[in-house]
């Protein structure tokens, strides 16, 4: 009789063992679909590996969040799922998913932005690079909290938006904080080329980037960089107008149509018009490279304060209004000259 019992309660464990081993057999073998499809799942930060595994389930990716929890607790990789943005599939097995949570870098977005690009024409690449929408990147760009974290010593992070390819893992939600973070971040990081030690700050620092941004804008020729510096230092030392057009343009906005006119050189109420008020406008025009910012740094030293495009992408440099006007003419004649060809 004893005899019976005992064998009766080992056949009762083959059983539950054959049981269980071709659950667990089937639960590490066969995928929650064959085949499978592509499925993008984002892990927050700061997300219990619980609320992940359902989360799994829910997505359709797993079929058993405690058997994946138990998987992850043997192979000791509890603790080392990523957050992020993922692509996975329904037809991946769960150590295979756990192995591709645990050890990929996620999606990267691309989002290339570059010199010479206005805060609004960054925020519009970061939307199409599905990263966030504009509004919430300018929002973001606007954020004192953020601006005096990077000591950035303007309203808002125009100028200081370094720019730069960057990838990105994408965050959930419509939020441009990490992309604009990471922009200032690499701004000081750059700078360091600069000033290895002690840095601008306050109007010292917003008149720099200023300048530098004018420069971005008036040449994409870098040798050239340091000789336009030196035009305006030369000018601002005597106390000269800037009389810059990139400035004007800023401030006109979506007024401006392509055409630059006299009434818009003698518009004084257009606090960005160099020709009509004196020094630097209120603020950056644009995100200036780091060329840029190593010319004003340290800007060639002539005796040149005027200059005109040559229509090939460099420029011819006055010393004097006459020479200026007889540059102006000629270049202008020669533009004129191709028109009609």
């Amino acid at each position: 009789m004893f005899r019976s019992i005992i064998l009766g309660f080992l056949i009762v464990l083959c059983i539950l063992g054959g049981i269980v081993g071709y659950r667990a057999y089937e639960f590490l073998s066969v995928p929650p679909q064959s085949p499978g499809q592509t499925k993008i799942i984002f892990i927050e930060s700061g997300q219990s590996f619980d609320a992940m595994a359902a989360m799994l389930v829910a997505e359709g990716v797993l079929r058993d969040a405690d058997g994946f929890k138990l998987l992850a607790k043997v192979t000791e990789k509890s603790s080392r799922i990523k957050a992020g943005e993922f692509e996975v599939s329904t037809g991946w097995t769960p150590l295979r998913l756990l192995d591709y949570l645990t050890t990929a870098k996620g999606v990267q977005h691309k989002l290339a932005a570059p010199e010479g690009r206005t805060m609004r024409q960054i925020a519009k690449l970061a939307e199409e690079a599905g990263l966030c929408s504009s509004q919430a990147f300018l929002k973001a760009a606007s954020d004192p909290e953020l601006l005096k974290k990077y000591n950035v010593p303007a309203e808002n992070a125009e100028g200081f938006l370094f720019p730069n390819t960057y990838l990105f893992t994408r965050k959930r939600g419509d939020d441009g904080t990490y992309v604009v973070e990471a922009m200032l971040k690499e701004f000081w990081k750059q700078a360091e080329a600069i000033w290895p030690t002690d840095k601008p700050s306050g109007k010292a620092l917003l008149a720099f980037v200023t300048l530098a941004s004018i420069v971005e804008k008036e040449t994409g020729v870098d040798a050239e960089r340091p000789r336009v510096a030196g035009v305006f230092a030369n000018r601002v030392a005597r106390g000269m107008l800037l009389q810059t057009d990139p400035t004007i343009i800023y401030g006109l906005g979506d007024k401006f149509t392509g055409n630059l006119t006299r009434a818009h050189l003698d518009d004084a109420s257009n606090p960005y018009n160099t020709y009509a008020r004196p020094g630097l406008p209120p603020g950056p025009i644009c995100s200036p490279g780091l060329k840029s910012m190593q010319a004003v740094a340290v800007p060639e030293v002539h005796e040149f304060y005027y200059f005109v495009a040559t229509g090939d992408g460099e420029h011819k440099f006055s010393k004097t209004l006459d020479e200026h006007i007889n540059a102006v003419n000629k270049y202008q004649r020669r533009k004129n000259k191709e028109k009609k060809e």
